[in-house]
């Protein structure tokens, strides 16, 4: 067993969050999928469940393979995954805005493998590894803006750019992260409001050009449209459907829940498996059980981050692993914050536990970056201990001559 225990390196309690993660993901799709495989796959729930099984297996698998490199490797990965990236996002933007009536500029379909790819989940880790490597390399902090402009601020700009057509909420969530490594890097503040002042200009100018040439994005009629449910607390159906049908099943959830495969609003949450997979875990498994011990799982995994973070000595590895693990939690935090109504519907699917694509594999990567951080520190820590001398201790025995010397 301890041979076994010894391939799995890092933080033990990351590797044991994502094994009960996924374990309850894959009760929660089981039961949340059952009304979506009516529609799909003509009532076969096994088989979407299996399809998220073989995800999780395949996820854990990049995950291994990740977290056994040594995390400075991403540095060069950096310049490789961030141009692909920007790459696969024109491509995804060229395809059109709809396909079959359905938003399809968010995606790309795998040959063959009938999986979707989204590739804004691959450039959010792609410029958080890209910005670690910037700033490491860089000394932001007696940089102007504008020297910062191109290789810094730049990359952060274009990739927006490319993603907020299709998907507002991934866009700014991407803003987001970006600024906070960027501060915690030693950029400094009065170039991060110029940086905040150019992407509020920059959102400002889409909205208008969207209102006068429509044909560029069918999206920003439904932004407004959550936002303004959202800010007036608009109970009309219509406007505020999934918000509705999601506080409904936490409330009938109670303290205890009522009980696995039993809810009754998946029936009706457009997207019970994805978006709102959370309310339905609540009413299963009730407010203790489902709501709590999920949010706490999070909230240990930020502890965990945090920890690591701070004992970690190497600039990049600090920026790698803050990169590749607030994604996970800040995304975890919109997506929870949506079902219980305190954010606008954003379309945020929760980490480790929501069905998808190879977004599923996207956060595995990320975990294995983190644990990658991790497992070095691990070995410095080892390293050190071997290296240090041994205290020479006193011999017992009262009849060595040494013990009684000056």
């Amino acid at each position: 067993m301890k041979s076994l225990l010894r391939h799995f390196q890092g933080d033990i309690a990351i590797w044991i969050l994502t094994f009960i993660l996924s374990f309850v993901s894959l009760l929660a799709v089981y039961s949340a999928s059952s009304n979506l495989a009516f529609v799909y796959r003509n009532g076969n729930v096994l088989a979407m469940v299996l399809k998220h099984a073989v995800m999780i297996v395949f996820g854990f698998g990049l995950m291994y393979v990740v977290h056994k490199l040594p995390y400075r490797y991403f540095s060069a990965l950096s310049l490789i995954a961030l141009p692909l990236a920007l790459l696969l996002l024109v491509l995804t933007l060229a395809q059109g805005n709809s396909i079959g009536g359905a938003n399809a500029s968010r995606w790309l379909e795998i040959p063959y493998l009938g999986v979707s790819f989204q590739p804004s989940a691959f450039a959010m880790v792609s410029l958080m590894m890209y910005l670690a490597r910037y700033l490491t390399r860089n000394n932001v902090r007696e940089m102007t803006f504008s020297e910062t402009l191109l290789y810094g601020i730049g990359p952060i700009v274009l990739v927006c750019i490319l993603v907020l057509p299709a998907n507002f909420s991934t866009a700014a969530l991407i803003f987001v992260m970006s600024t906070i490594l960027l501060f915690v890097g030693g950029y400094p503040v009065k170039n991060l409001l110029k940086l905040f002042g150019v992407g509020l200009v920059g959102l400002g100018l889409f909205i208008l050009t969207v209102k006068a040439f429509p044909n560029i994005s069918n999206r920003v009629d439904t932004w407004v449209s959550r936002v303004e449910a959202f800010t007036t607390g608009d109970a009309d159906p219509s406007k505020n459907y999934q918000v509705q049908k999601a506080k409904m099943a936490i409330a009938s959830g109670h303290l205890l829940g009522k009980g696995p495969g039993k809810s009754m609003q998946k029936n009706f949450l457009p997207q019970s498996n994805s978006d709102f997979i959370y309310a339905i875990i609540v009413e299963e498994y009730g407010l203790i059980f489902g709501g709590i011990i999920t949010l706490l799982a999070y909230v240990i995994f930020f502890v965990r981050l945090m920890s690591l973070i701070t004992k970690t000595k190497d600039s990049f590895g600090q920026l790698l692993a803050l990169g590749a693990g607030m994604g996970i939690l800040l995304q975890a935090t919109i997506n929870m914050g949506v079902a219980v109504n305190l954010f606008p519907v954003t379309g945020q699917t929760l980490p480790l536990v929501s069905a998808g694509g190879t977004s599923i594999w996207i956060a595995f990567f990320s975990i294995g970056v983190v644990l990658s951080v991790s497992k070095a520190l691990q070995e410095d820590s080892e390293s050190q201990e071997e290296a240090e001398p041994k205290a020479e201790t006193p011999d017992e025995n009262p009849l060595n001559p040494v013990l009684h010397e000056a």
